[in-house]
């Protein structure tokens, strides 16, 4: 692996700090940076007020452009630089990368995403609250940036209009703003909690105490279920990935949480990384460096292995104390999850707020197999505040395959289904044929056998469902004169 400072012209650096933060936080990321080959060139730390109740990210996004090319045109900053960004400053990049370079021809190359909201954070709805108060500070007591959390809230229409405009194509051949010829994008999260008692309190596992590291991972996918095609067999439709096969790099360290993960020489936690190039600071330098296709899909490669080494933890107890000491690691922490976003529609293509969606493996009366997914696997469920017709759904990956499928006793049994019932708008209108059952059918998205996973670990999944809208008699007659 060579280092910028190693045969290599280091190019300006832009560095975006997330919500409630300040350019000030990243100072110790700049001195590391510039003792690593960046100290003949300037370091950008971008700032913008993330706590303004009138703020919007896209206002942010904006305002970012016209800065940019400002420095550009006074050549202050150079016409073609990197970008590190933390948590809320992805989806600024992101928004601004979107609205501005749709088809990638950006004057930023790479984009390393330290922990990025890009599927929203679990403390964003409590940011208003008492909670969100002790973690992020006493002070701007009555503004929180209502507009940021908004966006930044678990199934937002920010994220789900975002990712449209960068990840998903409505046709072949849309215009892809990523890519090794374009912005090539790196992701580092943690799965490590905070440390500090009064942060603890917004813990969970699967997460840097902040972001869950699926919401980090840029590699999302989607499908429409449609029960108004056909209650009994649903259509399902498959999302165009603007993309196409390529997958962006995530890396999943276990010794960082989200107030560590950008500061290269201070882990949460004293920690010995199997091999050298698995540390933060190689993550960083690796990504800045990288050059060409071949070397981005290497970088992807390698950091999944890591990724794996970092769920075996879960289940080696002598490796987790060789590797942390004395400190006393839940091996809970290093368990893959995985995230669904549903958004469900009638087939008028009204939100529907009021609906149970239901997950089984066994198509027949028994409850065991849902039972011990809805109490055991799915382990939390956000209604968006703003939008309640969306909802996010956090999911144990690793006890769905090592719990809830071995629970199954004919292995071709062995898949996750999904069906939704709904309860209806009124007396005059209702959703399928009975409304005490539901939909007649359901929809297989994921299996024991590889082939036929759709879910993947890690990641975010974007489930629109259409349901049927059926109307009484007595919404419309006719009688003879």
């Amino acid at each position: 692996m060579r280092r910028r400072g190693q045969g290599m012209a280091a190019r300006q650096i832009v560095i975006v700090h997330g919500w409630s933060d300040t350019s000030e936080s990243f100072e110790p990321l700049a001195a590391f940076l510039k003792a690593n080959g960046f100290d003949a060139v300037p370091v950008w730390l971008g700032d913008y007020p993330s706590r303004e109740d009138d703020v919007r990210i896209e206002d942010v996004a904006r305002r970012m452009d016209a800065v940019i090319r400002n420095r550009m045109a006074d050549g202050r900053l150079s016409r073609s630089f990197d970008m590190i960004v933390h948590s809320t400053g992805g989806l600024v990049a992101r928004q601004w990368v979107s609205a501005f370079y749709p088809d990638g021809n950006c004057p930023m190359k790479r984009l390393v995403m330290l922990a990025p909201a890009n599927f929203g954070s679990v403390l964003a709805h409590k940011g208003r609250s008492f909670i969100g108060r002790i973690v992020k500070g006493f002070d701007n007591w009555f503004e929180t940036g209502e507009e940021t959390l908004n966006a930044l809230e678990l199934a937002s229409p920010f994220q789900h209009d975002l990712a449209w405009r960068d990840l998903f194509a409505p046709a072949d051949g849309a215009t892809c703003p990523y890519g090794p010829d374009r912005v090539m994008p790196f992701v580092i999260a943690g799965t490590h909690p905070f440390p500090d008692f009064f942060m603890r309190v917004v813990n969970e596992d699967g997460g840097d105490g902040t972001v869950r590291v699926p919401a980090a991972n840029l590699n999302a996918c989607g499908m429409t279920i449609d029960f108004a095609a056909s209650e009994a067999r649903p259509v399902v439709t498959h999302w165009k990935q603007r993309h196409g096969a390529m997958k962006f790099p995530l890396a999943v360290l276990p010794d960082r949480s989200h107030s560590s993960i950008y500061n290269p020489d201070h882990p949460d936690v004293e920690y010995a990384p199997p091999h050298p190039d698995w540390a933060l600071s190689a993550l960083i330098l690796r990504a800045l460096a990288c050059e060409g296709e071949d070397e981005y899909a290497r970088i992807a490669e390698d950091w999944l292995a890591l990724n794996e080494d970092t769920r075996a933890l879960t289940d080696d107890e002598g490796e987790r104390e060789r590797r942390f000491g004395d400190d006393d690691v839940d091996p809970d922490y290093f368990h893959q999850y995985l995230q669904i976003v549903a958004c469900v529609v009638d087939d008028f293509g009204v939100p529907v707020d009021d609906y149970f969606l239901e997950f089984f493996a066994v198509d027949n009366e028994s409850e065991e197999d849902a039972t011990l997914f809805h109490s055991e696997i799915l382990e939390h469920v956000h209604t968006n505040r703003g939008a309640p017709s969306r909802r996010c759904l956090y999911i144990d990956r690793t006890d769905l395959m090592e719990t809830f499928y071995p629970s199954i006793g004919n292995r071709r049994s062995r898949v996750l289904r999904l069906s939704i019932s709904a309860n209806p708008p009124g007396p005059h209108v209702r959703y399928f044929a009975s409304t005490a059952k539901g939909a007649a059918g359901n929809a297989v998205i994921h299996a024991e056998d590889e082939a036929r996973r759709w879910l993947k670990r890690n990641a975010t999944h974007f489930i629109k469902i259409v349901i049927p809208r059926h109307q009484s008699d007595e919404v419309f007659t006719l009688r003879q004169g």
